[in-house]
């Protein structure tokens, strides 16, 4: 996963255009599966419209002295997202207004971005604003905006249920590690495992958009058509650092997807962050909106906004995000992954608690303490009243779902489990 964002990296994506293409690219090598499809511009988005393709060749800021300040092809930040073309000779007075720079973060380039309004801007670390000296400077932006598309990459996993999982996470960002390559080299790995599993109880829909406006576009065309076949859904942004992991609920709180979260994460992290449907910012906002209703839920490790990279050129792959902090949130997806491929509801065969002891199930000399092994055990038989998941029954217990998943296939082939026909 860290060396495929190492190789997306330069790549200068925005929210439509060649970047995200050949970003999606990129990622159907892993899965070839993958659909690439393309939103023409001027589509209804739900209440938004699909902007115009935007397209840059070069942009350069060049010094009274000849000097270049800024180099879009140095590094993507150093223009401002969706800048119109522009070809002018100025003063530095007259230039002020089109520079953006961070004060309290001297050495970062900001991200900046106008895609709904004609502008243009170049991005500079403070300390090199500050040194600009008074003259004539030369900014020069080759980009057109233009009839064109919004791409969406997509790819589905069908399983002995066509009840679904859906994984959205977004392609739109250039040049920042954690809030916008971890999100999709994880979920194409996850996609990429999981098609390579023999046996799916659910099936699988992961989505790979432009943010915020291609979740939009992608409602627009599908939500409909598969609104009621998803029972969790996970928008995971920011998921390559290795601080604690955040959570932030759906809108409705406590669907599927809400739960198995915070199961997994209590059982992972005893640090992670809880935040609230009031600190929305990405995709979930769209997926969970009144009438839309799906269940998603967001998983990440710092929530986009909160962490000091954030938006900016110190947000990389050196500092920020690690094949560590990669790996740890693909077994935490894993597991929640698992967590809802078992989360069946048993109920126990037998009145009474079973003799385990003939089944080799419990210790044959009964003394102080010997149950302590096998309390997991007793708690879970206790509650299988073919009425509570699996993932209500760990909760009750105290113990992850998968220590009990095990336990459950012992059961089943003791006889003493059946699964229960209610759910």
């Amino acid at each position: 996963m860290h060396a495929m964002a190492h190789t997306l990296w330069p790549i200068n994506r925005s929210i439509t255009g060649d970047g995200l293409r050949a970003t999606l690219a990129h990622l159907q090598q892993i899965v070839p599966s993958l659909r690439i499809s393309e939103i023409a511009s001027g589509s209804q988005a739900l209440d938004w419209t699909v902007p115009e393709e935007w397209r840059v060749i070069s942009a350069t800021l060049t010094a009274p002295d000849g000097t270049v300040v800024a180099d879009v092809k140095q590094n993507n930040l150093h223009l401002m997202g969706y800048s119109c073309a522009v070809d002018r000779t100025m003063t530095l007075e007259e230039l002020a207004p089109h520079l953006h720079s961070i004060e309290a973060q001297p050495d970062a380039i900001p991200y900046v971005t106008s895609y709904y309004q004609r502008q243009w801007g170049f991005c500079l670390t403070h300390a090199q604003r500050l040194g600009l000296k008074p003259g004539n400077y030369h900014a020069v932006i080759e980009a057109e905006h233009f009839q064109g598309s919004l791409s969406i990459g997509e790819v589905f996993l069908s399983g002995e249920s066509d009840q679904e999982v859906f994984i959205s996470t977004y392609c739109c960002h250039p040049s920042m590690a954690n809030n916008e390559l971890s999100g999709p080299v994880l979920a194409i790995y996850l996609a990429k495992w999981l098609s390579e599993q023999p046996n799916r109880r659910y099936s699988y829909r992961f989505v790979f958009v432009p943010e915020m406006i291609g979740s939009l576009a992608y409602l627009q065309q599908r939500l409909l058509a598969f609104k009621a076949k998803v029972i969790a859904g996970f928008n995971l942004s920011c998921v390559g650092d290795e601080r604690a992991y955040s959570y932030l609920p759906s809108r409705a709180g406590d669907t599927l997807a809400d739960r198995i979260v915070l199961h997994a994460m209590q059982h992972t992290d005893p640090h992670f962050k809880r935040y609230t449907w009031l600190d929305r910012g990405s995709d979930e906002s769209n997926y969970c909106a009144p009438g839309v209703d799906l269940p998603v839920a967001s998983v990440m490790r710092s929530k986009y906004g909160e962490f000091p990279e954030y938006h900016t050129s110190l947000d990389n792959l050196q500092d920020v995000v690690t094949p560590l902090g990669l790996a740890q949130s693909f077994a935490l997806m894993q597991k929640i992954i698992c967590g809802l491929e078992e989360n069946l509801t048993y109920k126990s065969t037998v009145l009474g608690e079973p003799q385990l002891g003939r089944r080799g199930l419990y210790p044959q000399t009964s003394k102080k303490g010997s149950t302590a092994s096998v309390r997991s055990l007793l708690d879970l038989i206790s509650f299988a009243d073919g009425k509570l998941d699996l993932l209500a029954i760990s909760e009750r217990c105290g113990v992850p779902i998968w220590q009990l998943v095990p336990l459950c296939k012992r059961l089943v082939q003791e006889g003493l489990f059946v699964r229960s026909e209610n759910k």
